[in-house]
């Protein structure tokens, strides 16, 4: 059979990714990201970039796909993307010697609709700025919630395998990879009704709220437990929302059993608690996700609220092992309330790439953090995320990664 356009262009993409992943750099970055996850201190920090706004990159038209086949187009984007990042601003990006290939799976929802009005900037650009409408405001439509049922299809997980084989030949293997357990309920509660209404109702209306978490706690357990019994877990994938995964303490399922809750990594946030308070922060979020933490290996718990008041209620969690420090967080107070026990995963101000780029406000952002975990003998790492935009100059990024990477080699060899 003739080799078609499709399989041609992908093959070769294939071929320069295995190149590049099979290169000595990606083993020793992975086996120090994996010791930073497994405690070890005095190793020099990962530095990683994600969520990315990719419509602005593209000055060279290397991120322009020319696949026609809409499977293909999907490779051909994962391939062009890794290998534009491997290029311009790698990091400590680990490339793996595989395309994966996510198990297919859907759910049905909550019976919870969000309404919400959209303003935007740049056409081109999905992150976008929110109004939403109070939908969950009386018991009577949080009465409307219903168990949120998985389904999954591993009939379509051995096609879309078969037709990656097929389309790369032998040029790079396959792999079906899992899932990850990403659970942020106020993220969802919040576009159900807007911050504000919540705010006030954690003083005007408690008992409500608490109605409302324990619907969302019950519905999770039964998602988790599906999650479980469906086989849609995987406890090798590389990243958790934008953050190595990799560690020792998550050993691998053997061969031809499903992997467990038990083995892998629980991904939990309260984006919208930044002006809460800690007791507030106990009553309505963590003690309602501590039986869904339980069930898992480790924790890995912050995104963008800022948690250097909230570290002892954090401390509370018995498998916690990684905690965000976002640009608002004092990370002196969180490196020394974490110390060696607990990985800080430190979330460089994106608004720093945004524009102008300051080469003396990264540097010095970045030798507060050194300094503050080196004090505290914590171990941490660099993910700069959530990048909305850098108007459109992509050695913003390039500049970044330099002026980072050589401020941390003022402290490592």
């Amino acid at each position: 059979m003739a080799i078609t356009k499709d399989q041609e262009l992908l093959r070769e993409l294939a071929k320069q990714y295995r190149e590049l992943a099979e290169q000595d750099v990606n083993r020793e970055r992975r086996d120090r990201l994996r010791a930073v996850n497994d405690l070890h201190t005095g190793l020099r920090p990962g530095v990683w970039l994600d969520e990315l706004p990719w419509h602005e990159l593209d000055a060279d038209g290397s991120l322009t796909l020319r696949c026609e086949d809409s499977f293909a187009r999907q490779m051909e984007q994962f391939f062009r993307r890794a290998l534009f990042r491997w290029k311009h601003f790698q990091a400590d990006m680990v490339l793996e010697a595989y395309y994966p290939v996510y198990k297919s799976y859907t759910d049905d929802g909550n019976g919870l609709e969000v309404e919400e009005e959209i303003q935007t900037t740049d056409a081109e650009n999905p992150i976008v700025s929110h109004a939403f409408r109070d939908v969950l405001d009386t018991e009577e439509k949080l009465s409307r919630m219903h168990p949120t049922t998985l389904t999954a299809y591993p009939d379509q997980d051995r096609a879309n395998v078969a037709r990656a084989q097929e389309l790369l030949g032998d040029t790079l293997p396959v792999r079906l990879c899992g899932t990850q357990i990403y659970c942020a309920p106020w993220d969802d509660i919040s576009r159900l009704r807007g911050v504000e209404a919540i705010l006030f109702d954690m003083v005007d209306r408690p008992e409500f709220l608490h109605q409302i978490m324990a619907a969302y706690r019950d519905n999770w357990m039964g998602i988790l437990t599906q999650m479980e019994d469906l086989g849609l877990l995987d406890n090798q994938l590389p990243a958790i929302h934008c953050t190595p995964a990799y560690t020792s303490d998550l050993p691998p399922a053997p061969a031809g059993e499903k992997t467990l809750l038990k083995q892998v990594w629980f991904r939990g946030m309260a984006q919208m608690f930044s002006t809460v308070s800690p007791a507030m922060h106990q009553e309505f979020d963590l003690d309602y996700l501590r039986p869904l933490m339980d069930r898992c290996g480790l924790v890995y718990y912050g995104c963008c609220e800022p948690l250097d008041n909230k570290i002892g209620i954090l401390k509370k969690i018995p498998n916690l092992r990684k905690v965000g420090a976002s640009p608002w967080a004092d990370v002196e107070r969180c490196a020394e309330q974490l110390g060696s026990d607990y990985v800080l995963a430190r979330k460089p101000n994106p608004a720093l790439v945004s524009g102008s780029f300051d080469r003396e406000a990264v540097a010095r952002e970045t030798e507060e953090t050194i300094q503050a975990c080196l004090r505290h003998n914590c171990p941490y790492e660099f993910v700069l995320k959530d990048i909305s935009t850098v108007s459109y100059k992509l050695e913003n990024l390039v500049e970044w990664n330099k002026t980072v990477q050589a401020t941390i080699d003022k402290y490592y060899r």
